[in-house]
């Protein structure tokens, strides 16, 4: 069971002042809390870092221009454009295979290259990375394990300005974004349950998912 929470963070906040400065900062702020050196040396990787800039520039450009007017598919090509990729890596999950194939479709059509790499890639069973036999969904035969790490080795070979992200399982997503050289966003976040909608959990909390509450471990 979790301990009893003793300090205070953005997710206790009630006044979200940071945002627009039109309230008050709770005493507990983290931004009235931290060291105004450190926040100037962040600052200074925004103005400096030409990786990180490019990037800023470009998601803020997205933000003010079409703030609710473009869908996260849009988003993407939009985003890739901005920071000048010319070749934008696709990390799928085989079970999305098919929307993978709609937003080839989409950069197609915009102009945009794209290199698409499954999950499943190097078809390797799960046993020969050290998985127990008892940890696979049909347990007996083969069964192949996702590759995250080939992926973001076969899409750097490519040489891929940014990477999108299709549905990779969770923890096989945060291995391809340690070993993605390229930049890496998301498209589609796995959720098998709720059709890639994880946020509906959240939404309904307090009725149809109401155990998300309950002291438990998964």
């Amino acid at each position: 069971m979790a301990k009893k929470k003793n300090v205070l963070t953005c997710g206790d906040c009630a006044t979200i002042n940071c945002n627009a400065r039109t309230s008050v900062f709770p005493a507990f702020c983290l931004t009235e809390a931290e060291d105004k050196q450190e926040i100037e040396e962040v600052n200074r990787i925004y103005r400096e870092d030409p990786l990180v800039s490019k990037i800023s520039n470009a998601a803020a450009e997205i933000e003010g221009t079409y703030y609710g007017r473009l869908t996260r598919v849009e988003e993407v090509a939009a985003f890739a454009r901005r920071i000048k990729a010319k070749k934008v890596g696709i990390a799928t999950c085989v079970g999305l295979i098919n929307e993978t194939k709609n937003f080839i479709t989409f950069l197609d059509a915009q102009g945009i290259q794209s290199y698409t790499v499954a999950c499943k890639v190097g078809s390797v069973d799960k046993t020969e990375l050290g998985i127990p036999e008892e940890h696979k969904i049909n347990k007996g035969q083969h069964e192949s394990a996702c590759n995250p790490v080939l992926q973001a080795r076969i899409l750097a070979r490519e040489k891929t300005d940014l990477n999108v992200i299709v549905g990779l399982c969770v923890g096989h997503d945060s291995m391809f974004i340690k070993y993605s050289k390229a930049p890496v966003t998301y498209l589609v976040v796995k959720d098998r349950v709720l059709a890639h909608n994880p946020v509906g959990a959240l939404y309904t909390s307090h009725s149809y998912y109401k155990r998300l509450a309950d002291k438990r471990d998964l």
